[in-house]
């Protein structure tokens, strides 16, 4: 049995080696979800932690023998949608109800007769709202509502709601397409401003509307651009399953000869948050503690009650772990840390459920199956958590090969802060690998 892979010793920010070896990159707009915004399907809802389509494009021309692609993290479904627009079988997972409704959306082909009902479905449902004989659907119980729309567009939101709702029934087709044109309105008509990761809120701009002609514009372009989109057909097919990606072969069963994601980023940074608006208008989400919850279930969240339950939480023994991240840890909860110790907890907690997910992936894998995982390294006090060598040193302890890590681009004003794509393959069970677990 060879000895535990590591990782580098905490460094601090001043002294950060992979500063100075990446100082010439740049920060490459076109390698965030700001490159999506105008690639068809891609574009339909955005989130600001999602990565670039541009980045997944260029992996799967460079891996054109890969048939069967898997992304255990499948978030807005970019990696999924690239896949079976190039052909391919795509398998993906995530935690979130409303991420894999909306993958099952962007992924699926549409007929001309859906299509037409969509749109015949939407311009009925503005009449609906123009007559105003429906009752208006209630108002969703997100904190401090009025922040986020004024009262004329909360309440053409709710009359649009349950006309759509009215018109199409919710197993057809047309209606994931109305619903997504829905999810654009209510965020166009809205006082948040998505420009940057930590969002923010406009005075109330949208009062000045005349309203309901003008929102009725704004659903009808939206639901003019999704249909534009919906058109053209993927030539491949995708598999959209609710799961753990801690638990692979439970909700898995079928073998890939690819692997091409962007796990969380152990950031704190909350999916949930930038979320919300839609999974509450939808009805995936039904008060404050359901979304706390799912964020705790989520690999890296932070929402609600998971800050708290970090506090007491206590690592697993029996999960591996690279042999150095005790000391990094430790450098992060020193005494003079305010929240160190439940940043730490914070760190460990990633990096163990991370290694239960390089585990159970091995058994999801064909022998030679190629993995890319898009992923940025992060900082706690001053301490660089080195994340794209972890999971390095993950993927080597569970048997992988031919390990590289090749740094894409730099993340923001932080010269240290860097996204990289880490890649390995899987050589098959038994293989001799150099890891500890290689033969599991």
């Amino acid at each position: 049995m060879s000895a535990p892979a590591s990782v580098p010793a905490p460094a601090t920010t001043g002294t950060a080696p992979q500063a100075i070896k990446y100082s010439r990159l740049r920060q490459r707009a076109d390698y965030t979800h700001k490159f999506n915004a105008k690639a068809g399907r891609h574009g339909w809802l955005r989130l600001t932690p999602a990565y670039s389509v541009k980045v997944v494009e260029e992996i799967i021309e460079r891996r054109q023998d890969s048939k069967t692609v898997l992304d255990p993290f499948c978030g807005t479904g970019t990696t999924a949608l690239s896949a079976v627009n190039h052909g391919c079988e795509a398998t993906t997972v995530d935690i979130n109800p409303f991420l894999t409704w909306l993958t099952r959306a962007k992924t699926a082909s549409y007929s001309a007769t859906t299509l037409s009902k969509a749109a015949e479905a939407g311009r009925g449902a503005l009449d609906l709202v123009a007559q105003g004989t429906l009752e208006a659907a209630p108002e969703p119980p997100i904190y401090n509502i009025k922040r986020w729309w004024t009262d004329d567009a909360r309440r053409f939101l709710c009359r649009l709601k349950a006309a759509l709702w009215h018109v199409v029934d919710n197993a057809e087709p047309a209606s994931d397409l109305l619903r997504v044109a829905f999810c654009r309105t209510l965020i166009r008509l809205s006082n948040a401003a998505f420009n940057h990761q930590s969002m923010s809120f406009k005075s109330n701009e949208q009062g000045k509307l005349g309203f309901e002609p003008e929102a009725a514009t704004v659903f009808l372009d939206e639901l003019d651009f999704i249909l534009a989109s919906a058109a053209e057909n993927p030539s491949g097919a995708a598999s959209v399953i609710l799961g753990d990606a801690r638990d692979l072969p439970a909700c898995v069963d079928a073998e890939f000869d690819a692997v091409i994601t962007s796990p969380p980023y152990a950031n704190r940074m909350s999916y949930i948050r930038e979320l919300r608006p839609y999974m509450y208008w939808l009805g995936y989400l039904t008060n404050g503690a359901d979304a706390g919850e799912l964020d705790w279930l989520a690999i890296g969240g932070t929402w609600g009650v998971a800050t708290s339950r970090l506090a007491k939480w206590q690592a697993n023994e029996a999960c591996w772990t690279p042999g150095d991240l005790p000391a990094l840890l430790a450098d992060i909860a020193r005494n003079d840390n305010k929240n160190g110790a439940l940043l730490a907890n914070y760190v460990a907690k990633y990096c163990e459920d991370m290694s239960l997910h390089f585990d159970g992936l091995r058994r999801t894998l064909k022998p030679g199956a190629r993995l890319h995982y898009i992923v940025g390294n992060s900082t706690f006090y001053g301490v660089l958590v080195p994340v794209e060598q972890i999971y390095a040193a993950m993927m080597r302890e569970y048997g992988f090969t031919q390990l590289e890590t090749r740094a894409l681009r730099k993340r923001n004003s932080k010269k240290e802060l860097m996204e990289f794509d880490v890649s390995a393959i899987w050589p098959g069970p038994g293989a001799s690998a150099g890891g500890a677990r290689a033969s599991a």
